[in-house]
């Protein structure tokens, strides 16, 4: 005789899986579509998506052959783009030969961190100096009061070390992380979408960016942060699938080998050694080590890969996917992002902990041993008591910025291109600097940091789309897309009354691309889509990717600060708020 009681553990799964369908019907009016019956195996680690044959017989290609083609696009495309990138970002990189907008800051600050250990305080008026003499120019010995760390500032000055003191090599990291992070960010879409040509579609669209191509050509600290903030979503998102992999890989199959969800196993599997989270962890310790607003992006991200291990063990079947994560993954999460983390920002002050202590070193080098003795704290290292009181004095200055300036805008405009920031400006005569002589009035000569027009206000409507997405059919895709953005952006709301400007958005822009990027594959259809749907989705798909391409073209010579004519100039000020 059978019995037809539920054991605790079904009872709890059944109970379980009502709420959901409880939760799937009321978002149903939404648009949320309830995901049907699938390899769990699958869900946890999907495969990537391939043409389908018919393009293939239509291109004349073999079973074989395509098969080829699929395994090396997947690293040929990223690479082809990235090669277009780079190309243009260091084309003529060293113009203009100027120190222009905040590199009278970084790019000295770079050259005395790389011989000195330390900033150091340069004459008021010795940039023409700098621009003449190069290297040979002599570093003064005073320390100076920088509000920075020093991570952005050594990349910056690596660069100056391999090829001079003058804009070429002050520009010349930068331009060479802008090219890397296309690279990244193709690789990065490839896995977050599954689809090889999303992921080069995001890596072009940022290849194309206005923003993201004038900050990799110059020696500002913004663009070293993108980069590793990049770098670290990446590891974060292989970390993901290859937690998922093994989660997936201790699942039992079933008799048609079919891996089917287990609770016990959902909610007690070690997931082991995680090295790409130690990665991560690095790269967000150089994150902040380059700006301060990188630790916003260290809360963002390592609460969003919580959350992925909690949807990685509901999928797998746990019953109390929270618990499980508290218990098994939370505190091995914490130990090797944020203790890693802040390892490599205190490593990154080396150079000013090494100097010397009597007075001839960094700034504040020597606070505990002077005006700072005595006190509850002086059973810690001298080195800790004087960084802390140098950290506390770069919080209340950033706290309290709030100086006016010509280009400084609100948050609320930097998503529409509200103000974007002129680095450099000149009008040259004609026949003089690149200005044709047969020109009538003088030339413009304009450096402007201003995101592609086009990308960015098509940018906005793929954010309204992601958010739809995350919240309506709860897609992880749109969720972690989010969250990159949020983390770059969000966080200057709270300093609306600050001095702050529209290229500290170049933090989020691949997130920007990578939405976008989301949103045509929407449009393309999905995949078993009509031929008929395809088409007219490839057709509006194609014209907005193309018109993109143009608007970057259009913009290029106020991106690199090309002489043409002033009427050409006045032409590409679409806006009031861009002069």
């Amino acid at each position: 005789m059978t019995s037809t009681a539920s054991s605790p553990d079904t009872r709890e799964g059944q109970q379980a899986e009502e709420q959901q369908l409880s939760w799937q019907r009321r978002l149903r009016r939404f648009g949320h579509v309830a995901r049907p019956g699938e390899d769990v195996g699958a869900r946890l680690v999907p495969p990537y998506t391939e043409p389908g044959p018919r393009l293939w017989a239509a291109l004349g290609v073999s079973e074989a052959g395509a098969a080829k083609l699929v395994r090396r696009s997947a690293w040929l495309g990223p690479l082809l783009i990235t090669l277009v990138a780079g190309v243009t970002r260091f084309w003529n990189l060293g113009s203009p030969k100027a120190v222009i907008f905040d590199e009278t800051y970084y790019a000295k600050d770079a050259w005395a961190l790389i011989h000195r250990g330390f900033e150091v305080n340069w004459p008021e008026k010795i940039n023409d100096d700098v621009l003449r003499q190069g290297g040979g120019i002599a570093i003064p010995h005073d320390a100076a009061y920088v509000v920075h760390p020093p991570v952005g500032k050594y990349v910056i000055g690596a660069g100056e070390w391999l090829f001079g003191f003058d804009p070429f090599g002050w520009r010349f990291m930068t331009a060479v992380l802008g090219t890397l992070s296309v690279l990244m960010l193709c690789r990065i879409g490839r896995r977050l979408f599954r689809s090889t040509f999303l992921g080069c579609l995001a890596g072009a669209l940022l290849a194309v960016d206005g923003l993201h191509f004038v900050m990799s050509r110059t020696a500002l600290l913004d663009q070293v942060l993108m980069f590793f903030v990049l770098a670290a979503f990446g590891c974060f998102l292989i970390d993901r699938d290859r937690a998922r992999a093994r989660l997936a890989a201790a699942l039992p199959l079933d008799e048609d080998g079919i891996v089917r969800p287990d609770a016990y196993v959902a909610e007690t599997l070690r997931l082991g050694p995680r090295p790409w989270r130690w990665a991560a962890g690095l790269c967000l310790g150089l994150a902040f080590g380059t700006k301060w607003n990188g630790l916003y992006v260290m809360v963002f991200l390592c609460l969003m890969t919580v959350f992925w291990d909690v949807g990685a063990r509901r999928v797998a079947g746990a019953v109390r996917p929270y618990r499980a994560v508290l218990r098994r993954d939370v505190l091995p999460a914490f130990v090797s992002t944020v203790p890693v983390a802040v390892a490599t920002y205190v490593v990154s002050w080396l150079g000013w902990i090494l100097s010397p202590t009597d007075g001839s070193g960094g700034y504040y080098r020597d606070w505990a041993a002077t005006a700072g003795r005595g006190g509850n704290w002086t059973w810690l290292p001298d080195w800790v008591r004087s960084l802390w009181h140098y950290e506390h004095a770069v919080y209340e200055f950033h706290v309290g910025l709030s100086s006016p300036h010509t280009y400084q805008s609100n948050p609320w405009s930097w998503i529409v291109d509200g103000r974007p920031v002129s680095y450099f400006y000149e009008s040259p005569a004609p026949g003089r600097d690149g200005c044709p002589a047969d020109t009538t009035e003088k030339c413009a000569r304009e450096v402007l940091a201003l995101g592609t027009p086009l990308l960015w206000w098509a940018a906005a409507f793929a954010l309204l789309y992601v958010v739809w997405r995350w919240a309506f059919r709860r897609d992880w895709r749109a969720g972690a897309i989010l969250c990159g953005v949020l983390a770059g952006y969000l966080p200057w709301f709270f300093y609306q009354e600050r001095t702050i400007f529209y290229f500290y958005a170049v933090v989020f822009v691949p997130f920007l691309c990578l939405a976008l990027a989301m949103l045509i594959g929407a449009v393309l259809g999905p995949p078993g889509s009509g031929e008929r749907r395809r088409v007219v989705g490839a057709a509006a798909s194609g014209v907005l990717v193309l018109l993109i391409f143009w608007n970057f073209i259009y913009f290029w010579p106020i991106y690199t600060g090309t002489a043409i004519p002033i009427d050409s100039w006045r032409s590409r000020m679409w806006l009031d708020t861009w002069v």
